[in-house]
């Protein structure tokens, strides 16, 4: 579905990311591990077009990547969910979760279908939908960024370093919130970046290890 092949991105004339290639397929879930400044967040900038590439390809089923617009990649069905969450705080939690549904001028139908199945999985955003998104708690945030990805990741879904912050307790809520996540969502590829991998252990079919911008192992 995704495909990633020997990615180089270079940041102020330095390479930050030699040789990346791996793919996602639909109902599998992938832990990109590594530790900070590895090039674990610069490889999800980079598939999303926040980040330019000096060569290599990103393709999801068979389609280049690389000529289209950054906001143009989720009308394919890819959801991100960044480290920092980036909420916009006069916006209530519900019209976060929505501004890319209303980007990709989704039909309202369409959009109440989405909302309601978000709802049903993360049933604490329901009951904060009016609170502003500046009003609400790291932990909480993660979980709104992670609602307004599933907004429109209809193929692929990616989440920058989700467990960075939080509390155990709400660490633990998050990591079976993405357990329950990839149950019920068999259609598409989740990709996870961490530092550490022991709240994945469950959900991960296949993991992947980053060292100075470049793949170093694989795992199953």
């Amino acid at each position: 579905m995704l495909d990633i092949e020997h990615l180089k991105v270079e940041i102020a004339g330095i390479e930050v990311l030699r040789d990346v290639s791996f793919s996602l397929v639909p109902g599998k879930a992938t832990v990109l591990i590594g530790r900070n400044g590895a090039g674990k967040t610069t490889t999800l900038r980079a598939i999303m077009g926040l980040l330019p590439w000096k060569s290599g390809s990103v393709r999801i089923n068979g389609t280049e990547l690389a000529s289209l617009p950054a906001h143009a990649r989720a009308g394919h069905g890819i959801g991100y969910a960044p480290e920092d969450r980036r909420l916009i705080a006069d916006f209530s939690v519900e019209e976060n979760i929505l501004v890319p549904a209303l980007a990709l001028k989704l039909s309202a139908p369409e959009r109440k279908r989405r909302l309601e199945e978000i709802y049903a999985l993360l049933p604490q955003l329901a009951t904060m939908r009016q609170r502003p998104g500046g009003g609400v708690s790291g932990g909480q945030g993660k979980m709104v960024a992670l609602g307004r990805a599933l907004m429109v990741a209809e193929r692929v879904l990616l989440l920058d370093e989700p467990f960075q912050g939080l509390a155990p307790a709400l660490a633990l809520e998050y990591s079976r919130t993405l357990a329950a996540l990839h149950e019920q969502k068999r259609n598409i590829a989740i990709l996870v970046t961490e530092s550490s991998p022991h709240l994945l252990k469950a959900i991960a079919d296949q993991t992947l290890h980053i060292e100075r911008g470049a793949m170093q192992a694989v795992g199953v």
